[in-house]
């Protein structure tokens, strides 16, 4: 994929994310939400932090099984229990994406929910990817 991340500056600097993304290429991947589930099916880590790290290793484990990086990837969408929560773990958070994902920064929102599928998961993320 060729991805160019574009950042007007008309819009307020980014951080940790890309104000649009423009990819070319001929395969698209859609990735389901994923959580921090281990592969017994458990949510696994009591912290939003571990919660968020295991749900984006599983998220970039459907990635690679599709044959995609994290470069790869066009838009996420964060869905969180606690926004709040969220944003006091921030700077922890991405640290975490940088270490697992790079700085490629796709497209992302995060998007505060009243409960997710698992009642113990705090996080889930879903997102696309546009392989070459």
């Amino acid at each position: 994929m060729t991805a160019e991340r574009v950042n007007p500056p008309d819009l307020s600097p980014p951080a940790g994310f890309s104000h649009a993304v423009v990819a070319s290429g001929s395969r698209v991947v859609f990735l389901a939400g994923q959580t921090a589930l281990d592969t017994d099916g458990k949510v696994t880590g009591d912290t939003l932090p571990e919660q968020f790290a295991r749900a984006l290793t599983n998220l970039l484990t459907a990635l690679r099984a599709a044959g995609g990086t994290p470069a790869d990837l066009a838009r996420v969408t964060v869905y969180a229990t606690d926004v709040a929560a969220y944003r006091a773990h921030a700077r922890e958070l991405g640290r975490t994406w940088r270490e697992l994902a790079g700085r490629d920064y796709p497209a992302m929102a995060v998007v505060e929910v009243v409960r997710l599928w698992d009642e113990r998961a705090m996080v889930e993320l879903d997102g696309f990817a546009v392989l070459p």
